[in-house]
This record gives C-alpha cells, sequence and structure tokens, in this order.
C-alpha cells in the first residue's frame, strides 16, 4: 500500500526539472524509454515507484525496478537509462541528495553498539537493495508534506534524517557510514574522484594522486577500483568526453577546439575515444545537440541525478 501512495504522491508534483520544495529531494517521471545517456551520479539515495532503470559503471551495471533503491555514495560518470517507461504508465523515482556532514552528524549520534563496524576495504560507489516497508514508508510520509507547506519547515529535516538512519542500518549501510567518516577508504577515494574531476585536463601519476588521497599507491588503485570500477585514467577518460559532450552543445562547430579543451593534444584520438564512448564521431553528435529532435537521447545528456 506504501508503494502506491508514493506513486501517487510522485505522480502529483513531478516537475520537469525534478526539483521539489523540499531541500535535497529530487522526483522523477519520465514517459517513454530514451536511450542511454551519460551523466554523473552524484551522492544519492534513489527509490523507484514504478518502472525500471538501468544504469553502466566502468564494467559494472546496476538495474533496478519499482520497490528497489540503489545508493551512490560518490560522484560518479554513469550512463543510465529507463528501461520501463510509458506515456499511461510512466517511470516514477524518488531522490535524496546525501550529504557527508549529515551522515557525520547521525553517526556521532547513534548509541554505542547501534551499528556494525565499518570494513576495512572500500566498498563499490553504487549498490541496489530492496527497500524495507520502513524505508518506504518515511519516504511517504515526507512527501506528504508537500502537500502541506506550513509543515515543511519543521518536519521535513526530522524526516530526512529518519530516511538517512534506515538507509545507514540497512542493506547497504556500509556505504553510506564510510560517506560520513572523514579517515575511511571511501572517503580518501572520493578526495582523489574530487581532484581528478577538478583537474580533468592535466595529465597526472596515479602515485601523485594516491598521495594527495592520503593512500600508498598499490591500496589506492585498489580502492579506487573498488568504488569506481574503472582505474584512475580511464576514470579521468570519462569525465573528459562527458565534459567533451556537453561543450559540443554549444560549440558545435569546433569539434578541434573542444578536444583540446578538455585535454586532448590529438584529434584524431579525441575523435576515437569519443565514437567508443558515445557511438558517433563528435562532428555527428554534434549536430543532434544542436538540434535534439534529432534523437531524443540528447535531451539527456546534462542530467545529474540517478533518481
Amino acid at each position: 500500500m506504501a508503494l502506491d501512495e508514493l506513486r501517487t504522491l510522485l505522480a502529483r508534483h513531478a516537475r520537469p526539472d525534478q526539483q521539489t520544495a523540499i531541500d535535497g529531494v529530487l522526483i522523477s517521471k519520465v514517459d517513454r524509454p530514451y536511450p542511454p545517456s551519460p551523466s554523473m551520479s552524484g551522492t544519492v539515495l534513489a527509490l523507484i515507484a514504478q518502472g525500471a532503470k538501468r544504469i553502466a559503471l566502468g564494467d559494472r551495471v546496476y538495474e533496478y525496478r519499482a520497490g528497489q533503491y540503489l545508493i551512490a555514495s560518490v560522484d560518479l560518470p554513469i550512463t543510465g537509462h529507463f528501461t520501463e517507461a510509458a506515456p499511461e504508465r510512466p517511470a516514477l523515482g524518488f531522490g535524496l541528495t546525501l550529504r557527508p556532514a549529515t551522515v557525520a552528524e547521525l553517526l556521532l549520534q547513534a548509541a554505542p553498539g547501534d551499528l556494525p563496524p565499518v570494513g576495512g576495504g572500500a566498498p563499490p560507489g553504487m549498490a541496489v537493495s530492496t527497500a524495507p516497508d520502513e524505508l518506504v514508508d518515511a519516504v511517504v510520509r515526507l512527501l506528504r508534506l508537500l502537500d502541506r507547506p506550513r509543515d515543511l519547515t519543521v518536519l521535513a529535516p526530522l524526516l530526512k534524517r529518519e530516511i538517512l538512519w534506515r538507509v545507514i542500518t540497512g542493506e547497504q549501510g556500509a556505504a553510506v557510514r564510510q560517506l560520513g567518516l572523514a579517515d575511511s577508504n571511501l572517503s580518501h577515494v572520493a578526495r582523489a574522484v574530487r581532484w581528478i574531476r577538478d583537474h580533468y585536463t592535466r595529465s597526472f601519476r596515479v602515485e601523485d594522486v594516491a598521495q594527495l588521497a592520503g593512500m600508498s599507491g598499490s591500496a589506492f588503485y585498489r580502492n579506487f577500483q573498488a568504488v569506481t570500477a574503472m582505474s584512475p585514467i580511464q576514470f579521468q577518460k570519462q569525465i573528459r568526453l562527458q565534459q567533451a559532450r556537453l561543450l559540443l552543445a554549444t560549440h558545435p562547430n569546433d569539434v578541434t577546439g573542444v578536444g583540446q579543451r578538455v585535454g586532448y593534444d590529438s584529434p584524431s584520438q579525441f575523435s576515437r575515444e569519443y565514437r567508443r564512448q558515445f557511438g558517433v564521431p563528435p562532428s555527428q553528435d554534434a549536430a543532434r545537440l544542436r538540434d535534439p529532435t534529432l534523437d531524443p537521447a540528447a535531451a539527456g545528456t546534462v542530467s545529474y541525478a540517478t533518481v
């Protein structure tokens, strides 16, 4: 029954920009299965109430559907799409941004023994589980507040904390708990991920980024692979190509210049890797981005949430 009410609330309050009146809460409504499109995952809890979605991260594929949720504990370059969606039965999803400071606050408030110990290795940056009734119920009670604006300011923060607590103490809690621990392996990898994302045009040595993350070279490489499903160099390439696609939307006639701006010295290498990633050469993709009616998938190229 809670899932039925969740569908009703999501359908009623869905907006084209996915935003809601509750800070950090997103609602997705998609009425057809668009082709896969690249985006950044964000750090998010994404719960599906209707339909199904598939996400590719490196060599891993995650599929989740109604009644299941996905945790993204690191902001990662992904390719995803809803696989089950139709005008008469649209895909409906709820998203909650995960903030390390809020996780850390809950961990500090938990009594000794309330939480299992954090494991030594870094957990995957993404995971899928079936949503327990308590989690779905808390999400429903949060979304009900959209119909009662007077209660939002006081009650929304409390319900968001309850949702986060259900996740922290649930099946995928290890990844979320590490998100709130400054010295966890996941936090060290997340630090490196942010550095690569902020300096994606620069060449780097893996050993230097490992030192910046506060880990030995071997431990860093192992944990980075575990979290992101790719090597640091592959991760950089994903970021470069996604940024190139965004730039092509506004500079469709300057393919060579776009390649150089994202860090490629060789136009042929840029074109080759771009085609391998997106299925078409950059010049052809630029035409699709300039006129989205040529390809519906182009409309989703600037999405930044897995919900």
